[in-house]
């Protein structure tokens, strides 16, 4: 029995160490038949012969193994389903995480499973440890870069299966090595343990605290958004860029509300949501990524965390970081989509050159499609969309958090399964004209009588008078 056990815990090469074992079976073996005694001279059989008289005592040790076998098997898979198989660990130096909570998947049982069984294996289950070795064979040795950032390099690859994988190999070593660490732990720790249709799936990851540390994603055919929105020569039509950020808000209310703890991204923007080869969004780079507890409502974060032009006010004020940090992001990233240009655009006139400022005076004045390029030729039914889209990133980025929607409603407005209240300015306190006075006024009359005055709302009024 511990035989075939071991030979069925081979057989499936995801075994993570808390994974119910659901496949657990008894063998029962069946005895040979037992010869008839032999028979001497003429005497004629008896009417019994043909059962023996230890028959009886074969069927009863036959239903005592079967038995036995069945509570053996029982109570193995009892005690896998609590405490799972152990980990087969290659040593790869000290990491960050236990290695007796990952599988490290040799190429042979990699190559053996068809992508699609190996993609139905790992739904749920934990990322794999591979080692430096097997990275530098899925991506030939790193030949091709994919892209660069100050967090390392993503290289394409390819499993011993046929599925093709990016590689993101962080930085190790050198003055920025505890920011590597962190960054490293984030994803794992963030990433690792979601699994949604818009986030980018994490298949395994390397740590070597001396060389490499890196990450396995899936592969994204079309690339960073932001190199796709931006450029021109692509044909999308406004529904594709409406179901684009349908669905990166789905993937934002699957962090926030629907994990067992709520992820606050705290770095949304166009370079890191990915698109397959369907154009389906999925969010990336959990590298600034934090855990929250349901019970809280408000997470201290130390230094400046996201992008500028895209991080919530409060972040540069060093206040408590919440959920609504990454609403305030996804507003700014739906202007973004809506007018297929960045936020910030110094070559532009000074009064164009914040696109969501610019929608906002457009959107006030009746003319909100002039900014809106995607909806040249559109329909009804699209320009209303246009206008919906644009009203909910108004709501997103109020400048007071408690202001901006949840994500759940964010998607609910989106998709027209609710109204939308009209919405505040967000941008009162940028564009209100100060009103600057002449606070002091000297008026001399003679060479003793001095009056000081403050100007308010263009009233001037005496102070004192000598």
């Amino acid at each position: 029995m511990y035989h075939h056990f071991l030979i069925f815990a081979e057989s499936h090469f995801i075994i993570p160490a808390e994974r119910p074992n659901h496949y657990c079976t008894s063998h029962m073996s069946t005895l040979p038949t037992a010869n008839p005694p032999p028979r001497f001279g003429n005497d004629s059989p008896s009417p019994n012969s043909s059962f023996p008289s230890f028959l009886p005592i074969v069927i009863v040790f036959t239903l005592l193994s079967i038995l036995g076998t069945i509570a053996i098997a029982g109570f193995l898979c009892r005690y896998v389903k609590k405490h799972g198989l152990h980990a087969i660990t290659i040593s790869t130096g000290a990491a960050p995480v236990s290695t007796a909570l990952y599988t490290v998947a040799p190429d042979t049982q990699i190559r053996d499973a068809t992508v699609e069984r190996f993609l139905r294996e790992i739904a749920g289950e934990k990322p794999i440890r591979f080692t430096p070795q097997q990275l530098s064979g899925f991506t030939n040795n790193y030949s091709v870069r994919l892209g660069a950032g100050g967090f390392g390099a993503v290289y394409k690859g390819m499993l011993p299966n046929g599925l093709t994988v990016a590689v993101k190999r962080l930085h190790a070593g050198g003055h920025d090595d505890r920011t590597s660490q962190e960054q490293f732990m984030a994803e794992v720790g963030t990433i690792g343990r979601t699994h949604h249709i818009n986030l980018v799936r994490l298949f395994g990851f390397c740590y070597d605290a001396a060389d490499v540390r890196a990450l396995v994603y899936e592969y994204m055919e079309h690339g960073a958004l932001d190199s796709y929105l931006f450029d021109r020569s692509h044909q999308v039509s406004f529904q594709t860029l409406r179901d684009i950020a349908v669905g990166i808000a789905r993937g934002l209310r699957y962090l926030h509300e629907e994990c067992q703890q709520k992820i606050v991204h705290y770095d949304i923007k166009p370079g890191n949501v990915l698109l397959d080869g369907s154009l389906t969004p999925k969010v990336a780079d959990f590298g600034l990524a934090q855990l929250l507890n349901r019970a809280d409502t408000h997470k201290s974060v130390s230094g400046m965390r996201g992008t500028p032009g895209y991080a919530a006010p409060e972040m540069w004020m060093q206040a408590g970081a919440t959920v609504k940090c990454d609403v305030y992001s996804f507003g700014i990233l739906l202007f973004e989509i809506l007018g297929r240009r960045r936020n910030l655009d110094e070559t532009a006139p000074e009064s164009e050159q914040w696109f969501p400022k610019l929608v906002w005076v457009k959107y006030e004045s009746g003319r909100l499609l002039e900014v809106v390029e995607t909806c040249d030729g559109a329909d009804e039914q699209d320009k209303k969309t246009a206008d919906r889209m644009c009203e909910v990133a108004f709501w997103c980025v109020q400048q007071q958090p408690e202001a901006r929607p949840p994500m759940g409603v964010v998607v609910k407005m989106l998709e027209g399964e609710m109204d939308i209240a009209p919405p505040a300015n967000p941008f009162q306190h940028l564009m209100a004209t100060p009103k600057v006075a002449n606070m002091w006024t000297t008026v001399t009359s003679s060479v003793n009588t001095v009056s000081t005055g403050v100007d308010i709302d263009g009233v001037s009024r005496e102070i004192c008078s000598t």
